[in-house]
């Protein structure tokens, strides 16, 4: 298949702005070390504060076998890999999945407003996790309670309602497709109202569920990390792969089918993956909003809208932002929690916004 090169209505640059692009290398060293240092920095602060320099040599010491002396309790050790870690890890996973998603959603529906939430996922994910709520049953599924395994088959039946509604002659126009994700989100969002005031127990479960809505990372064990882990590397992996498709989408389903894209299948495929990432963060963190649309954008104004080094780059901002966005949540009000969600829209957008604003003369939506 050919290699699309030019770039889609997502972004329009100068050649002199494209030859400033940093490299690929650089771009993604650089990311990493800010999601390594966002990590430790996370995962030092909290109720009893960790030096910075002593969990860097308790990880050595457990991933390579360093033989630092230890400089701190046991106990300190103990609240690091069995408490903090687990919530910071699963911060920069929900981050990466959620802007993994938004940007194989904006490349495949080439709407710049389109999110991990645009196909109706997050409809059906609040209406699973209500059902969670308000269902009297119990179980753990590989250290997942009832909430987060309904949200997730939730978001999943939501998005393959919201194509078989769209698919028509086998074949699913992207404009049917917005339309039918947000007539089936908005239904689903007003059940879960109509629950919310019929209910009792739900009622009395009211701070729970709104909590979840506005989201929150609940990682509490690596078990509950393994099984998202696999599903997200798995999921970005299969989107990495569809990098060539992504790229000739961007100019058109016509212009792409002539390029040789089997068009119909690979955008399966890449509604498919969605799903699969955004049930992931949903079943870790609840609804967290912003993230899919805020990493995907700041992120292409910097590598342009090649999806080879977009994906894999938007995926490192958006763990970096979220981690730290998470630990503003459980920072700024101590001992109480705000909701994630509420920090990544108040922080993310009018840094967002400013960066729009500045950079107005390359980017085009």
């Amino acid at each position: 298949m050919s290699v699309v090169t030019g770039s889609g209505p997502h972004v329009s640059a100068t050649p002199r702005a494209a030859s400033r692009r940093p490299s690929a290398a650089l771009v993604l060293g650089a990311l990493t070390v800010l999601l390594a240092v966002s990590l430790l920095f996370a995962a030092a602060f909290g109720a009893v504060q960790l030096r910075p320099d002593d969990l860097l040599r308790m990880t050595l010491n457990h991933l390579v076998g360093a033989r630092f002396t230890p400089t701190w309790r046991a106990q300190d050790e103990a609240i690091f890999f069995s408490i903090r870690l687990p919530r910071v890890a699963g911060a920069a996973l929900v981050g990466a999945a959620l802007a993994s998603a938004g940007v194989l959603f904006q490349g495949l529906l080439r709407n710049p407003l389109a999110d991990p939430y645009a196909l109706g996922v997050s409809g059906g994910a609040a209406l699973g996790g209500a059902l969670g709520f308000l269902l009297s049953i119990s179980f753990s599924l590989l250290g997942f309670s009832p909430v987060p395994v309904l949200a997730f088959l939730g978001a999943v039946a939501a998005m393959s309602l919201v194509y078989g509604l769209a698919q028509s002659g086998g074949r699913a126009p992207v404009v049917t497709l917005l339309l039918a994700g947000f007539a089936v989100s908005a239904m689903m969002g007003y059940a879960v109202s109509f629950l919310l005031i019929v209910n009792d127990r739900l009622q009395l479960n009211l701070p729970r569920v709104y909590g979840w809505l506005l989201g929150g990372i609940s990682v509490t064990q690596w078990s509950q990390l393994a099984l998202a882990v696999v599903m997200v590397a798995v999921a970005m992996g299969g989107g990495w792969l569809l990098r060539h498709s992504l790229d000739a989408l961007s100019l058109g389903e016509e212009s792409a089918q002539q390029l040789g894209v089997s068009v119909e299948g690979d955008k399966r495929l890449v509604i498919l993956l969605g799903s699969v990432l955004t049930g992931a963060a949903v079943a870790l963190g609840g609804l967290i909003g912003f993230v899919g649309l805020f990493a995907p954008h700041v992120t292409r104004l910097v590598v342009g809208p090649r999806h080879g080094l977009l994906l894999p780059a938007a995926a490192l901002v958006g763990a970096a932002f979220l981690v730290l966005a998470d630990l503003l949540a459980r920072s700024i009000l101590s001992p109480t929690e705000i909701p994630v969600g509420i920090l990544t829209a108040l922080v993310g957008g009018p840094f967002f916004l400013w960066l729009l604003r500045r950079e107005r003369r390359e980017y085009r939506l």
